[in-house]
């Protein structure tokens, strides 16, 4: 709103604009009051009366001028306003009260901005309202001497009435506007602090983004570097191997190509999965239709036998990513590793865990699994999600795998 009306006012310059404003109402107020009393007092010879009242004029305007605006010590404030009290009751004794009510509402004003606090600006209005009764009647009694004293009282206690409800609406009035207007420049600059907040939120939030997205980038970078690359590494190992065997046994390095073949759909499937996560677009298809994928691509054109036993799982996409992985490695170390021809994959889900378990018939192994870059690499992977990862065979008796990882 401020901007709409071209205004940019802040507490101290409305302040200041307030007590000027005051300030020269107190002098209209004296000028006032010394135009009405010169021929009253220049007729009567009244000199003295009127020099003190220029003099108490002036200096009250002296006293208000510098505590509006060069005094900023409350307790200096209050001695100030003592002084100005005495000179208002001085007014009022040469003057017989004219505009009393009014100067005191003018002085009071400068307080009410100066201090901005209601419970010391509601006892200074109770002092006032004390000092201007105290005033008045002294005023009174000093003015109207010989006046009846029912007539004094009737007049007294009317005016003294009337002069305390003006004061008080006043430092009511006044005090209201002061504290709505404040409260009104805090609200908005709370807000300006919000909208300043939020911009920061919103820059941290960007810049937090582009680092997760520049993260994400890296690891499928990294999963392609070490999986597809490990894969098409292996094709070539056995695909060279097969070459030597091709003569003299034939049937293993049919077994070779057979567990080359599958490795290199491993790796095609890695490589795609990898660029459909580049490009920002998810699987629509379950985990346990991405098992039963797999199975039907090692099988294709082989005479390897797999049956598997799968509950729908639903994990996130990493642990999901993790798990696909794993049954490819298996069923391609079982092949290539164990010339396994039948395999068999559980996939099972309790309350807080999900277990995949991959066995073959393959040659099994000579005591303790030595585990190479596949199967080193499943432990960490698994151990890394908070799960565990056990790897157990026998010589002739096939080779078994157990995945186990947490739902959350």
């Amino acid at each position: 709103m401020d901007k709409q009306f071209g205004l940019n006012l802040n507490d101290k310059k409305l302040g200041k604009y307030i007590k000027l404003i005051a300030f020269v109402f107190l002098l209209v107020v004296e000028s006032l009051v010394c135009a009405q009393y010169i021929n009253l007092y220049m007729q009567k010879g009244g000199e003295i009366q009127l020099a003190t009242l220029i003099v108490s004029c002036i200096a009250l305007a002296v006293l208000v001028a510098s505590d509006s605006f060069f005094i900023s010590n409350t307790i200096v404030k209050m001695v100030t306003y003592g002084v100005d009290s005495a000179l208002m009751l001085a007014m009022c004794v040469i003057t017989g009260n004219t505009y009393l009510s009014t100067l005191y509402c003018l002085v009071l004003t400068q307080f009410y901005i100066s201090i901005d606090d209601l419970k010391t600006n509601f006892i200074l209005f109770a002092v006032s309202c004390g000092l201007f009764i105290a005033s008045f009647v002294w005023g009174w009694v000093v003015i109207n001497r010989g006046v009846s004293l029912y007539e004094s009282i009737v007049f007294i206690l009317g005016e003294v009435i009337f002069g305390v409800f003006i004061i008080a609406v006043h430092c009511v009035v006044t005090n209201f506007i002061l504290k709505f207007y404040s409260n009104n420049m805090h609200l908005r600059k709370a807000l300006q602090e919000a909208d300043e907040s939020r911009a920061q939120l919103k820059e941290a939030y960007e810049q937090l983004s582009e680092t997760m997205v520049f993260e994400e980038r890296n690891r499928i970078a990294k999963d392609i570097h070490d999986n597809a690359g490990h894969s098409i590494t292996t094709v070539i190992m056995q695909t060279e191997a097969a070459k030597l065997l091709i003569d003299s046994d034939p049937r293993e390095a049919k077994a070779r190509i057979i567990s080359a073949n599958i490795q290199a759909k491993n790796a095609l499937d890695q490589m795609r999965e990898s660029v459909h996560l580049l490009a920002g677009r998810n699987s629509a298809s379950s985990l346990a239709e991405d098992i039963k994928e797999i199975i039907a691509q090692t099988i294709d054109g082989t005479e390897l036998k797999i049956r598997c036993d799968l509950q729908e799982v639903t994990l996130e996409a990493e642990k999901s990513r993790f798990i696909l992985n794993s049954v490819k490695e298996c069923l391609a170390n079982g092949i290539r590793h164990g010339n396994a021809t039948a395999f068999y994959i559980e996939m099972k889900k309790s309350e807080t865990e999900v277990s995949l378990l991959i066995s073959d018939n393959g040659t099994g192994t000579d005591g303790e699994p030595k585990e190479g870059f596949g199967l080193k690499g499943m432990r960490e992977k698994a151990v890394s999600f908070g799960g565990r990862c056990s790897f157990s065979g026998e010589t002739g008796e096939g080779f078994e795998a157990e995945i186990i990882l947490p739902l959350n």
